[in-house]
């Protein structure tokens, strides 16, 4: 008798990675950083209307961005104890819409205050969240790539943002509306892209329920596996010395008056900052899509070093008055690569250092911590080395911090306890 055929074997099909929610994510993101970009880009002239100063603008955004941060420790905690990390994640766009919308209402600085502490509360809720439904909506060895196509969305949302800004308040002022009500106008415009995002969020992402993790607060921040924590080093260091993005337009700025004078040196050093946002847009998917075949502690690194080279480079600039435009875009580019590569790479490394699923949102939540009292401290630091002893000194501070973490996370994927 012959031997009756084997049965074929079935192996499970992985997801693919370019699936609805990674589609939606991108969307959000669009949408969501439209909306918060044509309120920022606006903001400090709509403190000059008002009469507000420059160190209230720095306040104000001082508080809200360690706001974000420290909420995204609670808010991963939270993520993990929920059922469905969803609604959590739709509640925090929406808050972050509404808020940028409040902004039309205020006539002094209380008001933008809290409307922009309140919006970054809900960015720090909905954070973690969000990165944990992304991160288990594809396979490991694809988180690079997803990751990577959100946060290119994020980035072409800071593009349009700012020329969407700039453009309606062009076209109100020349309707003879006045600057005060011209940009009140626009932030109530910013409504329909960030309340748009909650709604995108809230029909596009699709998410099963889970079995919740009930631990205490404290207790969700223990126990980490050592790479995360040797990881976390690296991602601290880096942190210190990568200051705002306003810094580098200061600088910009700064040089660039002498040859145009202090306007056109404004307008020019903002469209450097366009430039910026578009070398972070193109990078940020390739970037992620190459780490998945090649490594992801490498490719980090590397983007570490870029951002300590623009450092090393505006340091340069300030010592020998170096005032071209080629070489100033060639450092927002360097910076614009750097911010690509560790938005798609730290969040990938997280989830692939912590295998369970069901911690990813306190891992998320932790990490945005570290990033966010890092960068507190790099944007205070070097505002006062620059004020107090030289731009020069400041820009090789955030050069040196930069380098150190890059060592930090090479070192900390080869090194044991």
């Amino acid at each position: 008798m012959g031997q009756l055929p084997s049965p074929a074997v079935t192996v499970p099909s992985k997801p693919a990675w370019f699936n609805r929610n990674v589609v939606g994510m991108g969307l959000v993101s669009l949408l969501s950083d439209i909306g918060h970009e044509m309120v920022t880009a606006l903001l400090p002239g709509f403190l000059t209307v008002l009469g507000l100063s420059a160190v209230t603008l720095g306040a104000i955004e001082g508080i809200s961005d360690s706001t974000a941060s420290f909420v995204k420790l609670g808010g991963g905690w939270l993520s993990d104890r929920l059922i469905r990390r969803k609604p959590l994640a739709v509640s925090g766009y929406l808050l972050t819409g509404l808020t940028n919308g409040l902004l039309a209402l205020a006539r002094g600085w209380p008001l933008i205050l809290f409307a922009r502490t309140t919006g970054w509360f809900g960015r720090g809720l909905r954070s973690p969240a969000r990165k944990a439904i992304l991160a288990s909506s594809v396979a490991a060895e694809d988180r690079g790539k997803a990751f990577g196509f959100e946060r290119a969305g994020d980035t072409i949302g800071a593009i349009i943002g700012p020329l969407l800004s700039v453009a309606l308040l062009a076209h109100f002022e020349a309707r003879h509306v006045g600057a005060d009500l011209a940009f009140r106008r626009v932030f109530l415009i910013s409504l329909i892209p960030g309340v748009g995002a909650a709604l995108a969020f809230g029909g596009m992402i699709v998410e099963s329920p889970r079995s919740p993790v009930p631990r205490k607060f404290l207790s969700a921040f223990r126990s980490w596996p050592a790479p995360f924590w040797r990881f976390l080093m690296g991602v601290g260091l880096f942190g210190m010395g990568d200051y705002a993005r306003a810094m580098m337009i200061l600088a910009a700025t700064v040089l660039l008056t002498p040859r145009f004078g202090m306007a056109r040196a404004a307008a020019v050093a903002a469209m450097l900052y366009v430039v910026h946002n578009v070398f972070y847009a193109a990078a940020s998917y390739p970037i992620g899509a190459v780490s998945d075949r090649i490594g992801r502690r490498g490719l980090l690194a590397a983007g570490y070093g870029c951002g300590g080279l623009a450092a090393a480079g505006f340091a340069g600039a300030f010592y020998a008055a170096l005032r071209g435009i080629p070489f100033l875009l060639l450092l927002f580019a360097l910076a614009g690569i750097s911010v690509a590569v560790y938005d798609s790479l730290e969040d990938a490394i997280t989830a692939d250092l912590v295998a369970d699923e069901v911690r990813h949102g306190s891992a998320f939540g932790l990490l945005g911590a570290v990033n966010g009292v890092g960068d507190l401290l790099a944007s205070v630091l070097v505002g006062l080395l620059w004020s107090r002893v030289s731009p020069v000194l400041a820009f090789l501070y955030g050069a040196l911090c930069m380098a150190a973490g890059a060592g930090v996370v090479v070192w900390s994927g080869r090194s044991e306890f």
